[in-house]
């Protein structure tokens, strides 16, 4: 199993960006020829708010899930920005996880091309980022996952400045979103992508998503996977004990391994 860090120039944040990359090695050994080489299905796993692209190593056990699957995995940073495009300050994070990032490390790392072997995941702000984009770039990603999703865009008009958590916060949605009058009737509305792309008879990824049986956002979870299952998307949904936390994205993200369509890859 090889750890690896990685800093490139992103050409839609307009920066040096780093990431990490897990990549089973072992697999590699002894395929010379590009007849052998093994090509890895790759998950692109996103953080929460406040967090970065070392998040998901240094709290689970996503390096012993991933070498158990010969699944390569791939862990960028979205800063808080909750991976959408906001083109007027060069911070497309929608754009550079659901193509530049993709293209960028299958230049590098021996990664399947197809897309049933590539996915995207998240929890939380990664988990609304996951299903968004994982939507959005669904001729890219065949499968997303999210856990304990943040839908930040639910009701985003009706928000206020009368409190003082920013996550709650009506300037700091508009710093993310724009204009909320008009983002959920946009593609920063996952219900809204579903529709529109069952009804341009698009193929969507299949979905997943988990929340905690004690997490705030739970009922908001309840409501995604129903109003993504009434647009046509194939959607597996799992409640388990536990809250907004560590211990419980551990445990889940292994499930949402398993749920993947590995086949015969492990």
């Amino acid at each position: 199993m090889a750890l690896i860090q990685v800093n490139f120039t992103s050409s839609a944040l307009m920066r040096m960006v780093p990431i990490q990359v897990i990549l089973p090695v072992e697999k590699l050994s002894g395929k010379n020829t590009e007849e052998e080489r093994f090509l890895f299905p790759t998950l692109y796993l996103l953080h929460g708010v406040t967090g970065n692209y070392t998040d998901w190593v240094s709290r689970t056990n996503i390096q012993r899930w991933a070498e158990a699957k010969n699944l390569a995995v791939v862990m960028p940073s979205g800063d808080n920005g909750f991976y959408v495009d906001r083109p007027e300050s060069c911070n497309c994070y929608g754009e550079f996880v659901g193509r530049e990032l993709v293209e960028v490390t299958r230049n590098m790392f021996p990664l399947s091309r197809r897309r049933e072997d590539t996915f995207i995941a998240g929890l939380s702000m990664g988990g609304y980022g996951a299903v968004r984009n994982g939507l959005k770039y669904h001729d890219t990603f065949g499968c997303a996952a999210g856990l304990s999703t943040a839908n930040i865009v639910d009701g985003i008009n009706k928000r206020t400045n009368d409190t003082a958590y920013y996550l709650n916060r009506r300037d700091f949605a508009e710093s993310i979103f724009g204009d909320l009058s008009k983002v959920e009737d946009s593609d920063k509305n996952p219900k809204w992508l579903a529709e529109k792309l069952a009804g341009e008879g698009a193929a969507l990824p299949k979905i997943y998503l988990a929340c905690g049986t004690e997490d705030s956002l739970l009922e908001g979870n309840r409501k995604l996977r129903d109003c993504l299952r009434a647009a046509g998307a194939d959607v597996t949904y799992e409640e388990g004990p536990g809250g907004h936390e560590w211990n419980f994205w551990d445990r889940y993200i292994q499930r949402v391994i398993d749920w993947l369509p590995l086949g015969s890859q492990s």
